[in-house]
């Protein structure tokens, strides 16, 4: 394969250079310690609850298992309503419906192209006492509005879930995303700014919640000599296998983050000026970790023809999320808001955004963009 047709990515896993995982994946094996739990488990909570400043965790074996248990320990089940972003991939929705809840999806704004406080505020004012929790993302790595969204929450005393799963290594205003909500959660899927090939994180200053999750994520078992199950359970708990490669790829996390920035930073620069291109907002207040790099179009040229052109040239390149409520499943559900996240579907289109891309790959990407303008 030549350096002219080579296939490119749009995130894909990025191992150290320095072997960190395969040592801990090794580890695991000499010591016999490859069946779920295990001592990578319990040092990957700690050493992920100690980068992001959590003072618990619980590992779980993907990102909406930690939404889920992030639900159940909230106390949200039958009858309740959930407010969850619409522009946002359906995992953050779907635990909502495991709880048999019910879910509103509110509006985006240009601002953040996170949640809308004014969408959520009517929501609020909408559905009142019914509202037993609140999910907000941060979408492709860049941060919600969260002092404003905190105190809409705080004024109803109602606990807010950070769906943190694209944003692991971003800030805002210097606090790690995923610690401002009574519950955080991280994804680790293969195509995450870190990866354990699958898996997730739940994160919490409440040490008993966290406690109660890690019972119900490996199948609500008693403490008895017989299996005795009073509650519940789940199969969620991470297994000491995956663990370490996690304790592996959070070694270079920083360095990911940096090399994510870089990339947003070379298209912001290489397409910012064509007509009607707009790159998403980096606020004053927001350190994104820049996990994809997002453009809108407004002119003539639409996303289809750059995903198009890309992809007969071997490229990766992907639509914005769907909202939620424009989903045929989830259409029946009620939706707070205007046509923000709607026209952000219509015109962005997520570039190339893989760790091991060089200046070579970039230079080829933004090449046959440019092209379309001519």
């Amino acid at each position: 394969m030549t350096a002219e047709n080579k296939k490119i990515w749009l995130a894909s896993p990025h191992m150290s250079k320095e072997g960190y995982e395969q040592q801990y994946v090794q580890e695991a094996f000499d010591t016999n310690w490859v069946a779920p739990l295990g001592p990578n488990v319990n040092k990957f909570e700690n050493e992920l609850a100690e980068k992001v400043g959590s003072k618990h965790a619980a590992a779980l074996i993907s990102g909406t298992g930690a939404i889920h248990l992030a639900l159940k320990a909230a106390g949200v089940g039958e009858g309740d309503i959930v407010l969850c972003p619409t522009l946002t991939f359906s995992a953050s929705a779907n635990p909502i419906i495991y709880q048999n809840a019910t879910p509103v999806f509110i509006d985006s704004n240009y601002e953040t192209w996170n949640m809308d406080t004014n969408a959520l505020k009517e929501a609020f004012e909408k559905y009142g006492e019914r509202v037993k929790a609140v999910i907000v993302v941060h979408l492709y790595g860049f941060s919600a509005d969260m002092d404003k969204i905190m105190e809409i929450c705080d004024q109803h005393n109602v606990p807010v879930i950070e769906d943190a799963a694209e944003s692991l290594g971003a800030y805002y205003k210097g606090k790690h995303t995923g610690t401002f909500g009574k519950y955080g959660i991280f994804s680790f899927n293969g195509n995450k700014i870190i990866t354990t090939s699958g898996g997730g994180m739940l994160v919490s200053d409440d040490e008993e919640k966290i406690d109660k999750v890690r019972f119900w994520s490996t199948q609500s078992r008693d403490t008895a000599r017989h299996y005795q199950h009073s509650e519940l359970g789940f199969n969620y708990r991470m297994s000491n296998v995956v663990a370490g490669i996690g304790r592996g790829q959070l070694k270079v996390l920083d360095r990911r983050v940096a090399k994510k920035k870089y990339i947003f930073d070379y298209y912001k620069k290489e397409l910012g000026d064509l007509d009607g291109v707009e790159f998403m907002p980096v606020n004053d207040w927001n350190e994104p970790n820049f996990w994809l790099s997002v453009m809108t179009l407004n002119g003539e040229v639409r996303p289809i023809d750059v995903m198009e052109a890309l992809e007969k040239e071997n490229i990766e390149s992907r639509p914005v999320w769907k909202p939620m409520h424009m989903q045929p499943f989830f259409e029946e559900y009620d939706y707070v808001g205007s046509d923000v996240s709607e026209k952000l579907y219509e015109d962005g289109v997520c570039l190339p955004s893989d760790t091991k891309m060089t200046d070579e790959d970039l230079e080829r990407i933004c090449e046959i963009i440019k092209g379309l303008w001519m």
